[in-house]
């Protein structure tokens, strides 16, 4: 396979586990799917491909975390690639957290799960905005909490 045709397929894989997340979040296939490691062993196992194989005498020089070596090492299409799945693979991940966390405290995530799929960062910031706003303005009694975490746990997906 060339690298632009893994770089599509690392980029379209994570497509339908960000859609589930987003639009179908209480989808009980969703849960079942989100549970599973597999889409990450795959994105860590092509992570790791990529890696080792765009470690060259000339890149090796340019791990030296300075702002211009990486810039050097960027301008190579097989490291920017690298750094593409290690965007995406840790993207989902986290996505996968802001899910599962939505899903046991009964946040709304869709808008954090979004922005996470453009934006990690912004995504992970914008879901623990969303939760001190949650437990801040809108306080759950311990019987609503309880209840979210037993709706989530008779799904046999999560356990409190």
């Amino acid at each position: 396979m060339t690298l632009i045709q893994l770089f599509d397929i690392a980029t379209l894989f994570v497509l339908p586990f960000w859609a589930l997340m987003i639009l179908l979040p209480n989808w009980g296939i969703t849960r079942r799917v989100m549970q599973s490691y597999v889409p990450f062993v795959a994105l860590a196992g092509l992570y790791l491909y990529l890696f080792v194989s765009s470690i060259t005498p000339e890149t090796q020089a340019l791990f030296t975390p300075r702002l211009a070596n990486i810039a050097r090492l960027f301008a190579d299409e097989r490291a920017v690639a690298t750094g593409w799945v290690h965007f995406v693979v840790v993207d989902l991940f986290v996505g996968r957290w802001i899910y599962w966390e939505g899903q046991r405290t009964g946040i709304w995530t869709a808008h954090s799960l979004t922005l996470c799929l453009f934006a990690g960062p912004f995504g992970l910031l914008s879901h623990t905005l969303t939760r001190w706003i949650n437990q801040r303005f809108f306080p759950r009694s311990d019987s609503e909490a309880a209840a979210v975490v037993d709706r989530v746990s008779s799904s046999g997906t999560l356990s409190a």
